[in-house]
């Protein structure tokens, strides 16, 4: 059969004459590697996603270590045991949760984290803690026993009374009076811990819905950075107080702990014996978002220790 005049023999077409793909694979597959490596790198470079409100068994290891000694040092200030276990058993330790207090004071004994002050009270808070319970741990050895005041070397000068003679009635010769001489005596007396070595940074506020009313409270080392687990913060108020501690609430950190207030009440917050009050009292006031919904306003308090 012959061709007619319009047709093109097949093998004469032009490449561009060629029926097309409706889409590349190649093209496809580029294009999911590329926006699977921009969503990586956004999420975790440029927005990483932050871990609030999660259970404590979720917390990576140093998160996990925080909070025990936080558990501990909230133990060493009111002494409810079964409220201390109940914490760490949320830990999910693998087997005793008191002999994972001991392996945690363990790890934390042979690093660094002893040599502040703090962390040196928060491992002895957790060996005092198992302790108590017949456990034991490598932090026993590392670690030297004490911890309380310590004794300073206080020298006083008594006065040692006059002793006077008197002559007996012989012809013996009679002894002079005289003075003994003074003798400085030495005396052990126990130095008092250190009162008020926490200032107060700052106290600001803060209007949402998300978290009306609440007062949170930080502490921190002297380097403004490091947050100090296990502090006892006091709330006071007319009539009544409530005291929490720092660390306690995982993903949030080891200065952090919040308080709730009510309505209409004012507040006055302090670390007991550590700092003093804030002079301004805080108050559960309705306030304004950015948004120009109706809340009720929070606060922020910072404390750092002295330096």
């Amino acid at each position: 059969m012959s061709q007619t005049a319009n047709e093109t023999p097949r093998s004469t077409r032009s490449r561009y004459e060629r029926p097309r793909r409706p889409f590349s694979i190649l093209g496809m597959i580029l294009g999911l590697i590329l926006g699977i490596g921009g969503t990586l790198a956004y999420t975790w470079l440029l927005a990483p996603v932050e871990a609030v409100d999660i259970t404590p068994w979720q917390m990576d290891s140093e998160g996990r270590a925080a909070f025990t000694a936080a558990v501990a040092l909230a133990y060493a200030q009111d002494g409810d045991l079964p409220r201390a276990v109940e914490r760490l058993v949320s830990l999910r330790f693998p087997g005793d949760p008191i002999q994972g207090v001991a392996d945690v004071a363990c790890q934390l004994a042979s690093t660094g984290y002893v040599n502040s002050s703090s962390g040196l009270q928060a491992v002895r808070a957790m060996m005092h803690l198992y302790q108590l319970q017949g456990r034991s741990g490598c932090a026993d050895q590392l670690i030297p026993a004490g911890g309380g005041p310590i004794a300073g070397v206080v020298e006083l000068d008594l006065p040692t009374p006059t002793i006077t003679l008197t002559p007996p009635p012989s012809k013996t010769p009679t002894p002079s009076a005289g003075q003994a001489t003074p003798t400085p005596l030495v005396i052990i007396v126990p130095t008092s811990p250190p009162q008020n070595d926490f200032v107060l940074v700052g106290v600001t506020t803060a209007c949402s819905l998300e978290r009306p009313g609440v007062i949170v409270v930080e502490v921190y080392e002297a380097n403004g950075a490091t947050g100090i687990p296990g502090m006892e913060v006091r709330a006071r108020w007319n009539g009544g107080e409530s005291r929490f501690f720092t660390g306690l609430k995982p993903g949030r950190g080891a200065a952090y702990s919040d308080f709730q207030m009510d309505s209409g009440i004012d507040y006055l917050i302090d670390l007991p014996g550590r700092a003093d009050p804030i002079q301004q009292p805080l108050s559960a006031v309705p306030c304004t978002t950015p948004n120009g919904d109706r809340s009720v306003i929070s606060y922020r308090v910072v404390f750092r220790q002295a330096a």
